[in-house]
């Protein structure tokens, strides 16, 4: 089985934040699947899902974005899962507006929701795949960055960076790690 786990914050006063990219690339996953209505579960919202011919297992952690650690620890220590099996999906201020980025393992890189993560799972190697929200405008502070919404142009650029991260979520699932970077992770200039 594989676990995926989608960061961001609970509440409509969060949804279409550039902080809740992950919720999206699930939401995105689910809506795909039609695989029915999602559970509680694991200080979260879970779905049961086809990835392709793995089982995948969709996580909200509702524990808000500092805390996603206590969510993702839970199903992991449940299910028994070996790192290899469970992907991040968050957003990344450090990378430009909708380019997408797998790795294996690493530092958090200023994400406090995989912050926590690396903190209650005691290793930063766990796989993950970040979003390109863009950069906080000039000395902006980047918790009302993050916490904001796109405008009309990003939206759309993010849109279709939602979609691909969501292929890049079932070709990771399906293929592996190395496959998935091979084909999602381009260089900044493409």
């Amino acid at each position: 089985m594989k676990l995926v786990v989608g960061l961001g914050n609970p509440g409509k006063k969060y949804a279409g934040t550039k902080h809740n990219v992950g919720f999206d690339v699930l939401d995105r996953l689910a809506g795909r699947s039609g695989a029915g209505s999602r559970k509680s579960g694991f200080q979260g919202e879970i779905l049961d899902v086809p990835l392709r011919s793995e089982r995948g297992l969709l996580l909200w952690p509702q524990t808000y974005m500092n805390k996603s650690g206590t969510s993702v620890g839970q199903a992991v220590q449940f299910y028994k899962l070996d790192l290899a099996d469970v992907l991040i999906v968050c957003d990344d201020f450090n990378l430009p507006l909708g380019k997408l980025r797998l790795r294996t393992g690493g530092s958090a890189g200023g994400q406090k929701g995989l912050a926590d993560i690396i903190r209650q799972l005691g290793t930063d190697q766990v796989p993950r795949l970040r979003v390109g929200i863009g950069a906080p405008p000039g000395s902006g502070d980047a918790a009302d960055f993050v916490l904001g919404k796109f405008n009309k142009q990003q939206q759309q650029e993010i849109d279709v960076a939602v979609a691909e991260a969501a292929d890049a979520v079932v070709a990771w699932a399906a293929d592996g790690i190395a496959t998935a970077m091979n084909q999602y992770n381009r260089s900044t200039s493409d």
